[in-house]
């Protein structure tokens, strides 16, 4: 059989793995240092958890796993019509009760939900961890993805919002990717857009289509409109607002003027003011990206009910690398009532993919071994031991070649392998317990002791 793994999946090599874990734990220290706790959940959740919440296009991209007992012969005819309701796009616990996570913030808001009584309100966490979608395999998307996600459950105030900002903000500066822009807008907003079109029952319809307007352009989201029953007085208002131009405050002020007598939009318009206020007194200087107000951003997803943001980068064609929002009342959906939460994401895949395109990961990530002892076997061997078992309990990432082959061998090993320096140890390095300590990359080499060989690699690391 020929080995192949399923489609819109990926192996990670061990340089990968160090890649990705540089993300990771770039993005830990930052929520760590602005009090988010680590949490997990599995990777399965009952199907009933999570249909219904992402919309209808959302629900036909979950991964659902079939129950067992499917070989019943008893239950045949059941079975067979069970199945004909799948794919008709309906679900029936005869054939399915679980499903792979879709996302991390629905599985959290079941979270809070059991756990309610547990938890010290506000709630900061956050949690780095694989999802699923049954989605078209394309460059920068994946059927199995991992998602990084920080949010404050338990607070309504729009300082939460500001910090998420800022965390944005500190996250991609050092990773020193370019032309970043935070795209910023509000649910209320277009809820407003949407009594402005004539069409305030029609919210979902106008978010879903505008959505699209990176892939199908502004002509595609008009004829989805069209066949949506938006009026073609309430499509020119829809264009109108969503290519209002110039710096944020000027965007705003013309919303205003374009919005008087609406209050929910008049409301979404003073909850961006507020967080852009608290945003500027907590950010950090010398970024090189931009928040920037979107009128046309919509984040399709259902549960989101104030302020939405997405992130891009001009540096690499790539869909959005981040996103989030405010949802009022997402713990609702499990008899939780009244716990406001926001919550952003990190698209750690596409983060992976821009950073490796652009070149971006720390050139010492190549591996994790600083030092390869030279096996010249013989007598030798058992003072290289020693020698290793020094170095490991002084905290040095060491190996030991375990064969006494060539020596020529031995050294492509270390060159091919990144490791920075080598160790050599012959008979007159042991028998004046000395070693010889041979820099890779400057090609020196010096006969030293061993508490020098800590001294040394550890100032290069």
């Amino acid at each position: 059989m020929k080995p192949s793994i399923p489609q819109g999946t990926r192996d990670f090599s061990p340089i990968e793995v160090r890649k990705r874990q540089y993300i990771f734990q770039t993005l830990k220290n930052i929520f760590e240092c602005s009090g988010f706790q680590p949490l997990e959940t599995p990777a399965m959740e009952n199907l009933s958890t999570l249909m219904g919440k992402y919309g209808d296009e959302g629900d036909r991209l979950i991964f659902k796993i079939l129950n067992n007992g499917l070989d019943n012969i008893e239950k045949r005819a059941k079975i067979e019509a069970g199945f004909l309701q799948i794919l008709s796009g309906k679900n029936t616990s005869d054939i399915t009760e679980r499903a792979l996570r879709y996302d991390l913030t629905i599985p959290f808001a079941r979270y809070i939900a059991m756990h309610q009584n547990d938890i010290a309100f506000p709630f900061r966490r956050y949690q780095m961890q694989p999802v699923w979608r049954a989605d078209r395999p394309q460059r920068g998307r994946y059927r199995e993805f991992w998602q990084c996600d920080c949010d404050v459950v338990g607070s309504t105030s729009l300082l939460n919002e500001a910090e998420l900002l800022c965390i944005y903000q500190n996250a991609f500066h050092k990773l020193q990717i370019p032309d970043i822009s935070v795209k910023l807008n509000s649910r209320k907003i277009l809820a407003g857009l949407a009594e402005l079109a004539d069409a305030p029952n029609q919210l979902t319809d106008i978010t879903v289509a505008l959505d699209k307007l990176d892939k199908i352009g502004w002509d595609g989201v008009k004829r989805e409109l069209e066949q949506r029953g938006i009026s073609e007085k309430g499509i020119l208002a829809i264009e109108k607002i969503t290519q209002i131009e110039g710096n944020n405050d000027t965007k705003l002020r013309e919303l205003s003027v374009i919005m008087q007598g609406i209050e929910i939009g008049q409301r979404g318009i003073e909850e961006i003011q507020q967080t852009l206020h608290y945003y500027e007194t907590l950010k950090q200087e010398n970024w090189q990206g931009q928040i920037v107000i979107d009128f046309s951003l919509a984040r399709g997803l259902n549960y989101y009910t104030g302020i939405i943001v997405e992130v891009t980068t001009g540096a690499v064609k790539m869909g959005s690398i981040g996103g989030g929002g405010r949802y009022d009342d997402l713990t609702g959906l499990f008899g939780v009532k009244g716990l406001s939460g926001v919550g952003i994401s990190f698209g750690i895949d596409r983060i992976f993919d821009v950073l490796d395109e652009l070149q971006l990961f720390p050139q010492n990530l190549t591996s994790t071994t600083q030092v390869l002892i030279i096996n010249f076997g013989g007598e030798n061997e058992p003072y290289a031991l020693s020698v290793l078992q020094y170095l490991r309990a002084k905290g040095i990432a060491s190996e030991f070649y375990p064969d006494a082959v060539k020596f020529d061998k031995q050294m492509k090993y270390a060159n091919k392998r990144g490791i920075p320096f080598v160790l050599l140890l012959g008979d007159d390095e042991r028998a004046n317990q000395k070693v010889s300590l041979k820099n890779f990359n400057t090609g020196e080499q010096k006969l030293m002791s061993l508490n020098e060989v800590v001294e040394t690699i550890s100032a290069n690391v």
